[in-house]
């Protein structure tokens, strides 16, 4: 799809109502038949977006950013086979249309997604913020071992991190897990160490809990906490974001498409981490294909794709925190700007929480082991 072609009589037909851009001038179709149809989505979507929208600040010190992340994991092969060009591609349509932050860690790919990222950025980086995750380890053949956020280590990680960006300061740097042998003191302790000597400018939170906020918000100022949060995964609501909102942090909110679940994607195969998560398998998938087709139903009747929704959602649910869209091409990153013009009311999250209560989804977000290491599900 991405180098096919759309007639011009297409375009000028609305060829982009499936995302609900609109219909085109035919001036502008013109142009956009000597372009890609990942291109010219792209461009209608600038078209149709009011790109004044208001900027979000992340903390009270941290910086403003454009009401979507981008999350970069889905690029190093996370979800299936990706392409360098298409990735490198996308992430530059993402600039281009408004967004600011890109959200990485040193162990996607085990470095891949750093540098690819470093490559995209270039010639660039006074139009992002880069927000890196670290301290999780992996073996050579890709599987996690463990975490590892020691003073020595975090200076350790960020060294490499640098490097591998070709930046000279991270924008956003924060443990991507807690790590139960160090306390949270000394590991935000080091972080700050490297922001008073230049090499980052914000220190953030990933996947705790509030205990752990608090004493973390305690040492250095906290601009963000990084944790899943999406129609089917809404613990954080109970005491999380309450604990954020008195203490001035805010939040970026990854998995709000569930991985997928909520649009219908499908696991690739072995290689695709999903194929392990308990809400992708055994009974639980068949119960949970049961409400996606729900939500999708929803989703149909407003107009709007599953992917529109699940942002839409999230941006209704918590208007002043940023949700992270994990787009693997530049079709799925349309899709997802597209979002920001179709707000949901009071009353349709009401229906939608209705038809979608606490408990719908079958299986936990990670497999047990994994959900046992989780600060934040503690």
């Amino acid at each position: 799809m991405t180098q096919s072609r759309l007639s011009l009589r297409a375009c000028r037909a609305g060829a982009f109502a499936e995302f609900g851009l609109g219909e085109l001038r035919g001036n502008l179709c013109e142009v956009l038949a000597r372009v890609t149809i990942s291109d010219r989505l792209l461009w209608a979507a600038k078209e149709t977006l009011n790109m004044s929208k208001e900027l979000k600040k992340l903390g009270e010190t941290g910086p403003q950013v454009f009401p979507l992340g981008l999350g970069c994991m889905g690029f190093s092969g996370m979800y299936g086979p990706t392409d360098d060009a298409e990735s490198i591609a996308t992430i530059h349509a993402a600039i281009d249309a408004g967004i600011t932050l890109l959200d990485t860690g040193d162990f996607y790919g085990m470095g891949h997604n750093e540098m690819l990222v470093g490559r995209a950025i270039a010639g660039l980086r006074d139009r992002v913020q880069v927000s890196v995750k670290f301290g999780a380890m992996r073996g050579p053949e890709g599987a996690f071992i463990g975490v590892d956020t020691r003073p020595a280590a975090v200076k350790n990680f960020a060294s490499y991190s640098l490097k591998r960006l070709g930046v000279e300061v991270i924008d956003v740097y924060r443990p991507a897990r807690l790590d139960p042998a160090v306390p949270i003191e000394d590991t935000v302790g080091a972080i700050a160490d490297l922001v008073k000597a230049g090499y980052v400018r914000h220190i953030g939170l990933s996947e705790v809990g509030v205990a752990t906020i608090a004493r973390a918000a305690k040492v250095h100022p906290i601009v963000d906490l990084q944790i899943e949060y999406s129609l089917v995964s809404r613990s954080p609501e109970a005491q999380i974001f309450p604990l954020l909102d008195k203490l001035g942090i805010s939040a970026t909110l990854y998995g709000i498409f569930s991985r997928g679940l909520l649009t219908g994607s499908k696991a690739t195969g072995k290689s695709d981490f999903r194929a392990h998560l308990p809400r992708f398998a055994g009974d639980s998938k068949a119960q949970n294909d049961r409400v996606v087709a729900v939500v999708q139903a929803f989703a149909k009747e407003r107009n709007m794709t599953p992917g529109q929704l699940a942002v839409s959602w999230a941006l209704a649910a918590q208007p002043k925190l940023v949700p992270l869209v994990g787009a693997k091409n530049r079709t799925q990153l349309a899709d997802s700007l597209a979002a920001l013009t179709k707000p949901l009311s009071a009353a349709e999250l009401k229906d939608l929480d209705a038809l979608v209560p606490e408990g719908a989804i079958a299986g936990t977000r990670y497999s047990a082991e994994q959900m046992a290491h989780l600060d934040s599900e503690q």
